[in-house]
């Protein structure tokens, strides 16, 4: 069995209202002023990514990148936004980060989630 991984995430397709099953995400760390690539994956069938990898993360500023118009191309769909690319600070990396995502073919939203 896998153990979660240190940053999740989970995408919910509003104007389906349905999880965003397949789409590929990229996980980077930022090092100076280039980002380093941690990991890759694809959403699980209820649009989760959640042992997708277990490298360590300190402390320091990541980026989940959404690749939406591929997820979108998929099923016939014109899309706004090709990716979303959400970055963030890790200040403890004894805690878990969770950062969700909500999307439509318009637009998107993120928060901080548990």
């Amino acid at each position: 069995m896998s153990r979660r991984s240190p940053i999740t995430t989970h995408v919910l397709d509003l104007g389906s209202g349905l999880p965003a099953a397949g789409m590929a995400v990229i996980l980077e760390q930022r090092s100076g002023d280039a980002w380093q690539r941690l990991a890759e994956g694809r959403t699980d069938a209820d649009g989760r990514l959640i042992d997708w990898y277990q490298v360590d993360t300190p402390a320091g500023i990541y980026r989940l990148t959404f690749a939406t118009e591929a997820y979108y191309d998929a099923q016939g769909k014109a899309c706004f936004y090709p990716e979303v690319c959400i970055s963030f600070r890790l200040s403890d990396p004894g805690v878990h980060h969770h950062v969700p995502l909500l999307i439509n073919r318009w637009g998107y939203s993120t928060y901080r989630g548990s």
